[in-house]
């Protein structure tokens, strides 16, 4: 049975310092050295899961195979370890409450009074644990999120003192701090980070190693300082500085010898050098392209690019497998959609046009005027999810002659419903976690883009919607030119669609962006840019 061992991820004096981003690292320094890891995130917020935030707030909400409506960090998480997570690796405090209040109104307690310690601590605990007790992990990374002395995360510090405590050698604590350098005095600022320890220290814990985030090079005093008022040794100071892109950040953690320190404070001898070599690959093709292809991505979150994470860093994954530099131009359907005039100024010169997944009648039409001059103007397009939906709705008005075709989502009233409510899911009340969520199968069709692109029959992919394509058209569309090139083999869901007189047009119902990581890129992604490549 594997000793698994725990490292809990903290962060003061801000938010968006890279929490996410620093345990992905350690995660591929300690996986390159040949331990099995994971890592969890425990999300402050009261809701049950993000799946139903605006994504302005909170970004994309990533989904897992086993269908979790899950934090963006565990895409991160997945793109730099190539270790699929779950609805256990995302636990909110939401989700945390909605287990002890249930167990209470069960008569579990007994009549006794639920309190935070040690009801709600202990249910913490218990889904902490909870990973390693598939015994297939040496180590599991825990992210807190928030900062500390946020009131909301109060409790989580609280178990993390408790587990440390309970575990002996078998846990530590990692704090992401911030060293800010003030210009006018010319130095780098330690206070921040002295306080920062000092509110964690107030909840009884003592953090093992901290990392600081700096846009200038520690100094050896600034490191002396840290490490005598904040009670480390000056070993585990670890500079995290800025760096061009994330995925150099392993590289820059392994230079500072922080899995070095992880493994030391846990009473672990390091094995061997760390196996790096594919990053280094990835990294060479990432900073050396041949090429370099323009892509328009329309969306109506564009103000916000945290909301397609996934799809830009599948896009980086994809232009370092063919040594191609994507230049991604954001593109508002709004702005489209309320200028019609000006899509030719937005969209001309474009190697390739992504419409992107999303809900809701704001920008639709925007986004089906991106697809139609996609279509009309033969640019490599790629259509995901709504993007894909978009594709049908426009084919259907301006190839089939349905000028009333639109989407149930939209127009509950269209006399041609080409985009229809999934069958189940027409009785649901309730929003959260109730669409058709995680991974599926998708039998593709041979001699088309799409089995060109994943060079198999039988993919897996992932999803996250409520509405599909109406079959009772596919006779009329596949006539006309527009094909389903991908189907569910269980319910016959049209899965991918595309036009084979178009040099490349596909539309997916899934979302292959989720998949898509350093080691293994989205073969659909790779295609496209591909395709975007040939229209130079």
């Amino acid at each position: 049975m594997i000793n698994t061992k725990y490292i809990f991820v903290t962060g003061g004096v801000t938010s968006s310092l890279g929490k996410g981003i620093i345990s992905s690292s350690l995660a591929v320094l300690l996986k390159s050295r040949g331990y099995s890891v994971t890592i969890q995130k425990l999300d402050p917020y009261i809701n049950i899961d993000p799946g139903t935030l605006n994504p302005y707030e909170h970004g994309e909400c990533y989904v897992t195979e086993d269908g979790a409506e899950t934090d963006l960090d565990l895409g991160h998480y997945e793109r730099f370890t190539n270790v699929r997570t779950s609805q256990a690796n995302n636990v909110t405090t939401g989700r945390i409450y909605q287990t002890v209040i249930e167990k209470e109104r069960k008569g579990d307690y007994l009549g006794g009074t639920v309190q935070v310690i040690p009801h709600i601590t202990d249910e913490i605990k218990r889904r902490i644990k909870l990973l390693s007790q598939q015994g297939k992990y040496d180590f599991v990374i825990t992210e807190i999120g928030g900062t500390v002395g946020d009131i909301e995360s109060l409790p989580f510090l609280e178990s993390i003192r408790q587990l440390k405590w309970e575990m002996e050698n078998n846990a530590i604590v990692v704090h992401l701090t911030y060293v800010p350098y003030l210009a006018a005095a010319g130095e780098l600022k330690t206070k921040p980070t002295q306080h920062s320890v000092k509110d964690l220290l107030q909840q009884g814990v003592q953090p093992d190693i901290i990392v600081c985030r700096t846009e200038h090079t520690l100094t050896e005093s600034v490191r002396d300082k840290i490490s005598l008022f904040c009670n480390i040794d000056r070993a585990s100071v670890i500079e995290s500085i800025d760096a061009p892109t994330i995925y150099e950040v392993p590289f820059n953690m392994l230079k500072e010898g922080l899995d070095i320190q992880v493994l030391k404070k846990l009473g672990i001898s390091a094995k061997g050098e760390p196996d790096l070599e594919k990053w280094k690959s990835f990294l060479y093709k990432l900073k050396n392209p041949l090429t370099e292809v323009n892509i328009g991505l329309v969306g109506k979150y564009v103000e916000l690019k945290d909301a397609y994470k996934s799809i830009s860093e599948a896009f980086i994954h994809a232009g370092a497998a063919t040594q191609c530099k994507v230049k991604l131009k954001w593109i508002h359907s709004e702005k489209i959609e309320d200028n019609p005039g000006m899509i030719e100024e937005e969209l001309k010169g474009l190697n390739g046009i992504l419409v992107a997944p999303g809900f809701g009648t704001r920008g639709i039409e925007g986004k089906i005027m991106a697809v139609r001059y996609a279509r009309e103007n033969n640019i490599p397009f790629l259509g995901i999810c709504l993007g894909m939906q978009c594709a049908v709705i426009e084919f259907a008005r301006n190839v089939l002659g349905y000028k009333d075709a639109h989407s149930v989502e939209m127009m509950a009233s269209t006399k041609h419903p080409v985009i229809d409510m999934m069958e189940e899911q027409k009785h649901l009340t309730n929003m959260g976690g109730t669409m058709r969520l995680g991974a599926y199968p998708c039998k593709l069709k041979a001699g088309t883009k799409i089995m060109e692109a994943y060079q198999k029959e039988l993919i897996s992919e992932r999803h996250r919607h409520r509405y599909e394509f109406n079959n009772a058209y596919l006779e009329e569309f596949e006539k006309a030119g527009m094909i389903a090139t991908g189907v569910n083999p269980d319910t016959n869901l049209v899965e991918v669609v595309e036009i084979p007189s178009h040099p490349y047009f596909v539309g997916v119902q899934y979302h292959p962006e989720y998949r898509s990581t350093v080691e293994e890129p989205s073969p659909l992604f790779v295609s496209f840019v591909e395709a975007a490549n040939k229209k130079l």
